[in-house]
């Protein structure tokens, strides 16, 4: 049964196999299927990887809630089944319980078919994402130690030394790409100055990184991104400098050549694509949201606020902070089966009516870092980023306009990212900036 107004091909029924569980083998059995909704009834799971879903998640989440409540049926991939967390206090519970919600994923991934889409970015890995008990320490501490060291007042000018070279590539023209022109090329940059990554090197992981993210070639992505990683690591090993790869090589926690990788490919991962997406959804925001557009330009809103209310209502990773439940737990009068992936939807916590407030401005009560011990480690920097490339951009082109095909963005497919396939923008045409 379809939902109204949705496409059919959006909502696929997840079948009405039963299977006997157990959340305490002191106590009975209780037949689970695979999700059921609070009513008890076989539930139709919702198609995260659509085209439809991309065009339009708010309504989504909208429906989801309307439909069941703080927990929905989805699919992850086809034939991949998964629950997604839409209501914000049991997100809360859920990411405060890593007890019984924990981030290791190898059970659930030998039941997966090794051609499947979404595991080469759900799989697991020797990083502090991806495991609990001493080794998510081991890899947490190497982490913030590494970025707690980078010089952050040296970041502006890193930023600065990037986003001018881009401008200048296009501000006599009257019109530009922002994503191809100017916000993938300056997070590139920026992230291979973090790492100390040559550009070819680099190049090859973020075109990995795009393959892992939209599903698309994902196997071919993960290689990618390895191969490339590992000649990175070895070339810090060899040629050490002030950059994250090398605080990580030096660090005490003796990173094997493997765990240096996966550390590595991680940044890459927050720092291009995630990065990206907060930028030129940010800046998306900015251009077609007059209040916001003109209280930045005129200083009565600051970038940062931009950036956190683009954070609450259009997070770049909008649906993730993956757990699998190690028992048939009861959340909210719904059974989650045991090992099956259970998803922090960001984008529909933040916008839950019973926490929802039409005035964000100075609130940084959003989920998009996360909380607790997998919050985002490289907040600071993100934040630094964004702000000053949104701010070199618009202080050099303050009259620019969207210029969206048919007046709506195009948004790229994909069960975990809020990504914007291109932002078209024209302009009166300017000099170019000195450096």
């Amino acid at each position: 049964m379809a939902v109204p107004g949705w496409p059919a091909r959006l909502w696929r029924t997840s079948g009405e196999d039963e299977r006997l569980v157990q959340h305490n083998p002191a106590h009975p059995p209780a037949a689970v299927a695979d999700h059921r909704s609070p009513l008890g009834h076989p539930a139709e799971r919702v198609a995260l990887h659509a085209p439809e879903f991309a065009a339009d998640p708010h309504r989504a989440y909208y429906e989801m809630r309307r439909r069941w409540g703080s927990l929905a049926p989805v699919e992850l991939a086809p034939g991949v089944p998964a629950t997604l967390v839409v209501g914000y206090a049991t997100a809360l519970r859920i990411l405060n319980d890593p007890d019984r919600f924990p981030a290791d994923p190898r059970t659930w991934q030998r039941t997966v078919p090794a051609d499947c889409p979404v595991l080469p970015i759900m799989e697991w890995r020797p990083t502090a994402s991806r495991n609990t008990g001493p080794d998510f320490h081991r890899y947490r501490e190497a982490i913030t130690t590494s970025i707690g060291r980078l010089d952050l007042h040296g970041l502006h000018t890193t930023v600065e030394r990037a986003a001018v070279p881009l401008i200048n590539d296009f501000c006599e023209s009257g019109s530009a790409d922002l994503i191809a022109q100017y916000v993938f090329p300056l997070t590139f940059a920026t992230v291979n100055a973090l790492l100390g990554c040559p550009a070819e090197i680099g190049q090859r992981v973020a075109e990995g990184m795009a393959a892992l993210v939209e599903g698309v070639d994902a196997e071919n992505g993960n290689r990618m991104i390895s191969t490339a990683m590992l000649e990175l690591v070895d070339l810090k090993r060899a040629e050490p400098g002030n950059d994250v790869t090398s605080q990580l090589l030096a660090h005490p926690a003796a990173l094997n050549q493997e765990e240096m990788v996966h550390q590595v490919a991680g940044h890459y991962g927050a720092g291009i694509e995630f990065q990206q997406n907060l930028i030129a959804n940010t800046l998306l925001f900015i251009l077609t949201d007059d209040r916001v557009g003109s209280g930045v330009l005129g200083g009565s809103l600051s970038t940062r606020d931009a950036l956190d209310e683009v954070l609450f209502t259009d997070p770049p990773l909008a649906n993730f902070l993956i757990t699998y439940p190690r028992h048939p737990i009861l959340v909210d009068e719904v059974w989650l089966p045991a090992d099956e992936p259970v998803l922090i939807s960001m984008a529909a916590c933040n916008n839950d009516p019973a926490i929802r407030s039409d005035d964000h401005v100075g609130n940084r009560s959003h989920l998009a870092w996360g909380i607790g011990r997998h919050a985002c480690p490289a907040q600071s920097l993100a934040y630094l980023i964004a702000q000053n490339a949104i701010d070199q951009l618009l202080d050099a082109l303050p009259e620019m306009e969207a210029a969206l095909p048919g007046g709506e963005p195009t948004w790229r497919p994909g069960p975990f990212h809020r990504a914007l396939a291109e932002l078209p923008v024209r302009f009166t045409p300017s000099t170019r900036l000195n450096l």
